[in-house]
């Protein structure tokens, strides 16, 4: 599916190429485009609206066009901004590429890396070719979209950058060991881009929220219990971006991240396996065991 236009004209009153004295603030440091993925769902359709309500146009990726084109019409509606609504699939070569070359010739000033899915239960169990698809959505395109961007963020000398990660991304997660691993790599990725991105007058923020309402629990095959909304999450991380280096969004991300920070790490594995167990347990019980294959 091609990309496609709503709001108003490219170069128009939305912000694109505006001087700095017209735009605000926010709009001008991470502005006037930002791409969001995951957009269709989620923290990365909330982080979506959240930077239309600040002003920001927006090219929205994600594989399901129609959710992703009644997005685009409903945010250019609501606030005036343009945007873009591109259908691509981040765990293929094709897809990143087309988020490429789709986005080349746009002043992006943001990029919000949101998409990405989660699997549970042991690993000798699952299937291998689920596995590698979330290693190439959490952390190939991450790795591909931010070498793509950020040297045009470096010419520009402002800009941001937002990575999610997890409250699971600071040690390992039996039942759900590669998930756990995936968003280590964007943890550690994000606070070693942070320390040489500066120079440049580029912001870089990793957001590591707690369990949260999504459709990412039902992929996974979790049931969460208490979570946050990914309202919530949204808006306490792009209010981070330029403050911190790392935000745990909401109050349930922070208590989760303190308690365990307590604990020596053998302990916190052996916690967070008890956890996870309890939520795949949750699950199974309340789909009467009908698990979906992997």
């Amino acid at each position: 599916m091609s990309i496609s236009t709503t709001g108003t004209g490219h170069n128009e009153t939305s912000g694109d190429n505006l001087p700095a004295g017209q735009m605000n603030g926010f709009a001008y440091r991470y502005g006037p485009w930002a791409v969001v993925t995951g957009a269709s769902d989620g923290i990365g359709q909330a982080i979506a609206r959240d930077l239309a309500s600040r002003g920001i146009n927006l090219i929205v990726t994600a594989r399901r066009g129609d959710r992703l084109q009644q997005l685009a019409h409903e945010l250019a509606a609501r606030h005036g901004v343009q945007c873009l609504a591109l259908v691509a699939d981040l765990s293929t070569n094709e897809g990143v590429e087309k988020v490429k070359r789709e986005s080349a010739s746009y002043e992006v000033g943001l990029i919000v890396a949101a998409a990405g899915f989660g699997t549970s239960g042991a690993f000798v169990d699952g299937a291998l070719a689920d596995e590698r698809a979330m290693l190439a959505v959490n952390c190939s395109a991450v790795l591909e979209l931010v070498g793509h961007f950020a040297p045009r963020l470096a010419k520009r000398r402002r800009g941001g950058i937002v990575l999610m990660s997890s409250v699971l991304g600071f040690n390992g997660v039996p039942g759900s060991a590669n998930y756990a691993a995936t968003k280590a790599w964007v943890q550690s990725f994000a606070e070693g881009l942070g320390g040489e991105l500066r120079v440049h007058g580029i912001d870089v923020l990793a957001s590591a929220p707690g369990p949260v309402h999504t459709g990412f629990a039902a992929r996974a095959r979790l049931d969460l219990g208490t979570a946050l909304s990914a309202e919530v999450v949204a808006r306490q991380t792009i209010d981070a971006l330029g403050r911190q280096g790392t935000v745990r969004p909401g109050w349930l991300s922070k208590v989760l991240g303190w308690s365990l920070a307590t604990l020596p790490r053998p302990m916190r594995v052996r916690l967070l396996a008890r956890i996870m167990k309890g939520m795949t347990e949750r699950w199974r019980a309340n789909s009467h065991g009908s698990a979906p294959a992997r």
